[in-house]
C-alpha cells in the first residue's frame, strides 16, 4: 500500500473571510497559500497537520444550516478538534461559542472525555473535545 497522509478539509461559504478570521483566530490555523481564481480566490489555511481549503460560495444553501451534532443523513456531520480544557475554549470563543449541543460529559466511556458543539459564522459544525483516548486492544477490522 503506498504511503497515506490526509491532505484537507475543503469548506465552500457565503464568506470566505469571515470564516478564515474565525478559525485562524480560535483554533491557530494561519494562511499557507492564496490561489487566484478570476474575481475570487482560494485560500487554504493550516493549523498543524490539518488544512481547510476555503472556497467561496456561488449559490445560496438550499437546506437550513445543520443543528445539534451536525446532519444525521450520510454526509460529513462535523469538524472536530481536541483542546486541553473545554470550558477554556469556550471562554476564548466568547460570544461567538453559538453551542448547538452541550457541553456533555462522557466519563461513562472514558474519564475526562468532555465535548461541546459550536456553529462557526456559516453554521457548520464544530467538536470541541477533551480527554479522548483511544481503546487498547481494539480488534482490526475483519475484511
Amino acid at each position: 500500500m503506498s504511503t497515506l497522509a490526509f491532505a484537507h478539509v475543503g469548506l465552500t461559504c457565503k464568506d470566505p473571510l469571515a470564516i478564515e478570521r474565525f478559525y485562524t483566530k480560535y483554533f491557530g490555523f494561519q494562511r499557507v497559500r492564496v490561489v487566484p481564481l478570476g474575481d475570487d480566490e482560494l485560500v487554504y489555511t493550516r493549523s498543524g497537520n490539518l488544512t481547510l481549503e476555503i472556497f467561496k460560495a456561488k449559490e445560496e444553501r438550499p437546506i437550513s444550516p445543520p443543528s445539534a451534532d451536525g446532519y444525521p443523513w450520510a454526509g460529513v456531520r462535523h469538524l472536530a478538534f481536541q483542546v486541553d480544557d473545554v470550558d477554556a475554549k469556550l471562554a476564548e470563543l466568547g460570544e461567538e461559542a453559538r453551542i448547538s449541543l452541550g457541553p456533555l460529559d462522557f466519563d461513562t466511556f472514558i474519564p475526562g472525555w468532555k465535548t461541546v458543539w459550536v456553529a462557526d459564522p456559516e453554521g457548520n459544525i464544530i467538536e470541541i473535545s477533551q480527554g479522548y483516548t483511544d481503546a487498547p486492544g481494539t480488534p482490526p477490522l475483519q475484511v
